[in-house]
């Protein structure tokens, strides 16, 4: 009969020879790659049900798909032109167009410091002359009533949310902007036929003449305030009726348009471009409409009271309008009343 102590390390030595048979095989079958676990290698290059990001490149390709709607873009899911527009929009253009509406302010308010009111050489005669008959303050004031509305609402929805968000809070902001919306739109319509007829009605008197030579010369005499001879509409005004009212009014009646009647144009990228066009032109053209205010109201003495009453002091029209002065005493003979000429 086996004794205990031999009983227990034959037992010992059993349990070490497995030990040490055993392990090394089993380290060097952990260290091969079976069929049931594939490498490193073999998973990245096994496709991913939940990795979408090829697809959405060959989206976002612009390359055409298959649809059964008609159309030029109608293959097209992802149009990125929009993204390009939205950075433009909410980029540069709101930024350097609200910093420019900053400046030109401040830099009017510096020249009014500095140089002050331009005023009339003498004191007025009462003798008036009829500067704009009732047509012509009608066709103006509808012009530029349906502008100032249609600067002011652009304006909140290109700047509100920086401006007014913050200070009203998203409901009473999210109705701002909706009116906004609505009455920029209809009063479009209104500025669109007053712009027209402001071209109409003043297109004969804004044509270039040799006089206008002598105020670009002189700057219109704001620098050193002196007398420069002009007729009806100086250098000054005519620029802003060709370059702001034709030119940049135009455009921004017309992008206008494009946008309002979407239905009418099948590419996106069309109102993308009307959009960004239309943004730019109605900003230049209210810079430039505040040098213009300037000058209708406080920057010229009796100026602002032209476009309210019609009527213009001699003395004021012998100061800024001397050659135009001439052709209104040449059509009255000479005699000027107190009841004015008309």
């Amino acid at each position: 009969m086996t004794s205990p102590s031999a009983s227990w390390r034959w037992l010992c030595a059993a349990v070490f020879t497995f030990l040490l048979v055993v392990s090394p095989l089993s380290l060097a079958a952990a260290q091969q790659p079976s069929a049931a676990q594939p490498n490193q290698a073999s998973v990245q290059s096994a496709p991913q049900p939940h990795n979408l990001a090829p697809l959405w490149r060959d989206v976002r390709s612009g390359e055409p798909g298959i649809t059964t709607v008609r159309g030029p873009e109608t293959g097209v899911l992802v149009q990125s032109g929009g993204e390009t527009w939205r950075e433009l929009r909410n980029g540069p253009i709101t930024y350097y167009g609200g910093l420019l509406l900053l400046v030109i302010p401040i830099a009017i308010a510096l020249f009014h410091m500095v140089k002050g009111q331009l005023k009339l050489d003498s004191p007025p005669t009462g003798r008036v002359i009829v500067r704009f008959n009732n047509w012509e303050r009608l066709v103006h004031w509808l012009t530029a009533i349906s502008f100032v509305m249609l600067a002011l609402t652009g304006l909140t929805m290109l700047l509100g949310k920086h401006l007014i968000l913050p200070l009203v809070g998203h409901a009473v902001f999210a109705w701002l902007v909706a009116f906004s919306k609505n009455f920029h739109n209809f009063l479009g319509f209104l500025f669109i036929v007053s712009l027209a007829l402001m071209l109409v009605t003043f297109l004969r008197d804004n044509v270039w003449d040799s006089c206008d030579a002598i105020w670009i010369r002189k700057a219109g005499g704001l620098i050193k305030r002196e007398h420069v001879p002009s007729r009806r509409f100086n250098f000054g005004e005519k620029t802003w009726f060709w370059l702001g009212v034709f030119f940049l009014g135009l455009t921004v009646a017309i992008s206008g348009l494009v946008l309002v009647f979407p239905n009418y144009f099948d590419m996106r990228s069309t109102l993308q471009l009307a959009h960004v066009v239309h943004l730019v032109t109605a900003i230049l053209m209210f810079a430039l409409s505040l040098g213009h205010i300037y000058m209708g109201t406080s920057g010229v003495e009796g100026a602002y009271q032209s476009m309210i009453t019609g009527e213009v002091d001699e003395v004021w029209a012998q100061n800024h309008h001397e050659l135009w002065l001439k052709e209104v005493n040449a059509r009255s003979g000479g005699q000027i009343t107190g009841g004015g000429v008309r």
